[in-house]
């Protein structure tokens, strides 16, 4: 995470003004209105995915509000047709 960061002033000599300065995030799905968000689309949820299994927040996926509440959507309807897991544990993972 720290090439998402920039840092102002400072310098050796401390005491500066330290400023944090996110990389500029923009929604692919604006971007590229060919993009369609289904629940089928395993590959394009995922990474909208954590390891634990959650869905990240907008801060992390640079998504508008709009398309964050479509992909949140399709991800809980993915789950209820058992394409995508609950927890990010599998059930190789129980039986050990």
């Amino acid at each position: 995470m720290s090439d998402e960061r920039n840092f102002s002033g400072g310098g050796e000599g401390g005491g500066g003004d330290r400023r944090f300065f996110a990389k500029p995030k923009f929604c692919q799905f604006c971007a590229d209105k060919q993009l369609i968000v289904e629940y089928k689309k395993l590959d394009l949820l995922r990474k909208y995915i954590t390891e634990d299994g959650k869905i990240r927040p907008r801060r992390q996926t640079g998504a508008c509000a709009k398309h964050q509440r479509v992909v949140a959507a399709a991800i809980k309807q993915a789950r209820h047709v058992a394409l995508l897991p609950f927890s990010g544990r599998s059930l190789d993972d129980t039986r050990s």
